[in-house]
């Protein structure tokens, strides 16, 4: 497994190594003693996966603090254009986003700390995308960025996503205040 450094501090793609042969694959999804000796002292508390239709977009998604999550991500089934947001008020990145297509062929992960907004756009039927999680869920703590917030300029690609009621009617970037 290597941990690719994406330019944004904190924020990682993980690629596997694969183990494959005529009777299918094997990798490596999480290692804890590789991510530590990375600095990612990592408890995992919760597991979360979902189903989406193709052009279903899914963010930009958040916790504050201090129910705040990391999040390991990556895709079962299907493919996904993923994105992580800074939405540390002190970083040098603040308001920035690194996106990169997660999918079953190519086995991509990406680690998401908290202090970040994160979304995903769908791009094929029936995709199933999994995610570890740092903290357990807290609805009143929960929190969302417009997905097509014009400051950050995410390029999606897509015209009309299939979008929830909490996602068409997330905050402006401009008008959100960090509490990272």
């Amino acid at each position: 497994m290597e941990l690719v450094n994406t330019g944004i501090e904190g924020l990682w793609v993980i690629k596997p190594k694969v183990f494959a042969d005529a009777r299918g694959y094997f990798f490596e999804s999480y290692n804890k003693d590789l991510f530590a000796s990375n600095g990612l002292n990592l408890n995992f508390v919760q597991d979360n996966q979902s189903l989406s239709h193709k052009g279903v977009l899914r963010g930009l998604h958040f916790q504050n603090p201090p129910y705040a999550q990391g999040k390991l991500v990556r895709v079962i089934t299907g493919a996904v254009y993923d994105v992580a947001v800074d939405i540390r008020k002190n970083s040098p990145t603040y308001g920035k986003y690194f996106g990169a297509e997660l999918s079953e062929e190519n086995k991509l992960m990406m680690y998401i700390p908290e202090g970040f907004a994160h979304g995903f756009l769908t791009l094929r039927d029936n995709t199933v995308f999994s995610y570890k999680c740092t903290n357990l869920y807290n609805k009143a703590s929960e929190d969302c960025i417009k997905w097509d917030d014009k400051t950050i300029g995410i390029k999606w690609n897509v015209e009309n996503p299939l979008l929830s009621e909490k996602d068409l009617n997330g905050k402006e970037f401009a008008s959100y205040i960090s509490q990272f």
